[in-house]
């Protein structure tokens, strides 16, 4: 619906005797949407909806390892993954008919991914210590978090597997909101909207979470970093 204007000359109501025109410059000028991402995965989605089970099975290959990584890191725990991620499998497969593509299928999968994982942390309540020997997407190789340098230097390659289980260590002390929104945003590169999408809250909860988890997770390391220093 086009806006009206309230003042006297752009206005519909203004009187016909007038005589006056409205400058070119001063209409109000129709507001441009940004074109919404189409979905590639829509093809599959339809196929899936309409019975086709193996087209199912290849949007399952194509984000398993991603939502594997999602899980782990939530978790911390190889068997619970596995588990959880048959469940989100089934739960989707199960509820793939009611996909409207109100949003991509990723972030809709993705969503019930964290969604069943941070009900299972709730309800389980448990912490489990994480073997970085199991780890298949695990922090260690992310660059972000890694200096690729330490291969050369045998003392600074011992620094980074301590400080990959010091990280570990600080992300089991958040509670699993504040878990959910590190691992999105710090590990698997969501933007703040996309994720308010996922956990159905606004932006601004988003980043006080991450500020919050932030700050959390940097008092747990600032003693590793103040004897990596020393080193």
């Amino acid at each position: 619906m086009a806006s009206i204007s309230i003042s006297a000359q752009g206005s519909e109501f203004a009187p016909k005797d007038s005589g006056t025109t409205m400058d070119e410059s001063a209409k109000p000028q129709a507001k441009s949407h940004p074109q919404r991402k189409v979905d590639e995965d829509l093809p599959l989605v339809h196929k899936a909806q309409a019975g086709d089970t193996a087209a199912f099975d290849e949007l399952v290959m194509k984000y398993s390892q991603r939502l594997y990584g999602l899980v782990y890191h939530m978790t911390s725990n190889k068997d619970d993954t596995h588990d959880l991620l048959q469940d989100v499998f089934a739960k989707a497969y199960r509820s793939v008919s009611k996909f409207r593509g109100n949003s991509t299928f990723y972030t809709w999968i993705y969503s019930i991914a964290v969604n069943m994982t941070l009900n299972f942390l709730k309800k389980r309540k448990r912490k489990a210590a994480s073997s970085f020997d199991d780890v298949d997407t695990g922090i260690q190789n992310d660059p972000a978090f890694v200096d690729v340098s330490h291969r050369s230097n045998p003392r600074r390659q011992i620094n980074i597997h301590e400080l990959q289980k010091k990280l570990n260590d600080a992300m089991m002390t958040l509670s699993e909101d504040h878990r959910a929104v590190v691992t999105m945003f710090d590990i698997q590169g969501l933007a703040h909207a996309e994720i308010g999408k996922v956990l159905g809250v606004s932006v601004g909860t988003v980043r006080s979470r991450l500020f919050y988890a932030h700050q959390q997770l940097r008092g747990h390391l600032s003693e590793f970093q103040g004897s990596e220093r020393d080193s």
